[in-house]
């Protein structure tokens, strides 16, 4: 198994200062190929890459469903090789054009919303999916309780998947915002629970539109974070019809679309 820690010396300053060993997160490439042709790279954190690999191909819109995976192969480091059950149209010259995915810039060049409308999202149902206000209070604290790299290096972001009742079903920790979700997404995926049309995705950061564009995807009705949501974001939330809540902390947030899902207001 890849390590996602490493032990590094510092030189701490301060009073008492001292050299000591020091616990960090570890970024390095992977390379995610699809039947055998590179796609794309993106610095993450080593652990959960065959769920980053096909997180990132459905947010893409490449594979739309798990049968179309026959297999996924993480035997050569640093890479993922996922093979497809038929083959499929893939814009190789689009992909490839933003072949190399930065860990916090997301997925470079879906600048615009016409372009997520394009890969063919639905609009999340409107009424099926409720949560208390007291609940969405509650959901950073339990994130947060479930971090387990962050509490030994303070460096990784995460994403998590909640019920209606702020029961947390699934974490996934990684150096990058949008890696930490594509690896949430890609578990869902292989374990044939997409569409999440019965949870609620909560980040540790800020919301871009990259995000909530994954989140659609996965047919999402429901996102919250810790921190800020972008103007982008917060317009394809609107056009969506997605719940979008922000600077979930401190016992308050702001609700930025589709209020109508939250109760207690």
């Amino acid at each position: 198994m890849r390590r996602n820690i490493l032990t590094v010396p510092v030189r701490k300053a301060g009073a008492g200062a001292a050299t000591e060993q020091d616990l960090i997160a570890v970024e390095e490439p992977l390379q995610i190929r699809i039947n055998n042709r590179d796609l794309a790279i993106t610095m993450r954190t080593p652990g959960h890459d065959q769920e980053l690999a096909v997180g990132y191909l459905f947010s893409e819109g490449i594979v739309c469903s798990r049968d179309e995976i026959a297999s996924v192969d993480a035997s050569i480091e640093n890479y993922v090789d996922v093979a497809t059950s038929t083959a499929l149209d893939v814009d190789f010259e689009r992909l490839e054009r933003h072949s190399f995915l930065s860990s916090s810039c997301g997925v470079c060049g879906k600048t615009s919303i016409e372009g997520l409308q394009a890969i063919g999202c639905a609009r999340p149902a409107r009424d099926s999916f409720l949560v208390d206000a007291a609940v969405i209070h509650r959901l950073p604290s339990t994130l947060r309780a479930a971090q387990n790299v962050f509490d030994r290096t303070g460096g990784l972001h995460a994403a998590g998947w909640f019920d209606a009742v702020g029961t947390l079903l699934e974490a996934r920790e990684d150096v990058g915002r949008h890696n930490a979700v594509d690896k949430l997404v890609g578990a869902s995926l292989l374990a044939g629970k997409l569409p999440a049309a019965d949870r609620l995705l909560l980040v540790s950061g800020r919301i871009s539109f990259e995000l909530v564009q994954k989140a659609l995807m996965a047919g999402v009705p429901m996102m919250a974070a810790v921190g800020a949501p972008s103007s982008l974001a917060v317009d394809l939330a609107l056009r969506y019809g997605m719940t979008l809540a922000g600077f979930v902390r401190d016992g308050r947030f702001n609700v930025y679309s589709g209020d109508w899902r939250i109760t207690g207001l």
